[in-house]
């Protein structure tokens, strides 16, 4: 029986070659996280933006919901995927960081296909439970992941997908003898999804690993 691969840097360095190629304004957004220190770990992993790319483009997705936006990586390079009538609307509340998101995608000529909300995602979500979206792509704080996954089911159709962030986290949620808060809450957060009988789902273990869920 055949075994997952360890992915070292020389491998991740070796399937990047061979992978898509990032924009050049996607590659600016990584440049610049680069010079935030500590931070810059809330940006998703380049092989995520091809993951996203890839998965915009074959599931015919036109309108997106993002939980989570930092400095616009993830949104970005959902937005290039998406035909020119397509839309994402951006979650995010750090006012400061939507600036340079916003920075970007005017850059990369992709403003006019992105909204952005600015405050706190679960009172943009009571406002937005009235619509209907193809995706929802979660990666905000982690304390609220159940609740932002159950509204989001109620935005998504049957066949619309459900894409959260970090639910790997770090690989903690594996050592049971970890009792962090933030690892429980993840850990527990893969159990409610895994039970859950709306939904099939599979961890990807992209990046801090992504579960990708399709409503039945």
């Amino acid at each position: 029986m055949g075994a997952n691969l360890e992915i070292t840097e020389k491998l991740q360095n070796y399937i990047n070659d061979f992978g898509l190629k990032l924009n050049p304004i996607q590659q600016e957004i990584i440049d610049y996280n680069n010079t935030l220190g500590d931070i810059k770990r809330m940006q998703i992993d380049p092989s995520q933006c091809y993951f996203l790319h890839l998965i915009v483009k074959i599931s015919n997705i036109k309108n997106v919901l993002e939980i989570g936006t930092f400095t616009g990586l993830s949104a970005l390079s959902i937005s290039l995927a998406l035909p020119e009538e397509g839309r994402l609307t951006a979650l995010d509340k750090n006012e400061k960081t939507n600036k340079v998101a916003l920075n970007f995608f005017k850059k990369a000529n992709q403003d006019h296909k992105i909204k952005t909300i600015i405050k706190p995602a679960l009172e943009s979500l009571e406002e937005l439970k009235n619509n209907k979206f193809d995706m929802v792509f979660i990666d905000a704080d982690k304390m609220n992941y159940k609740e932002y996954y159950e509204r989001s089911l109620n935005l998504i159709d049957k066949g619309g997908l459900i894409i959260v962030d970090n639910v790997l986290w770090h690989g903690e949620v594996a050592d049971k003898g970890n009792l962090d808060k933030y690892t429980t809450n993840i850990r527990e957060f893969n159990t409610h999804v895994a039970n859950d009988k709306r939904v099939e789902q599979i961890i990807i273990p992209l990046g801090d690993g992504m579960t990708v869920c399709r409503v039945l």
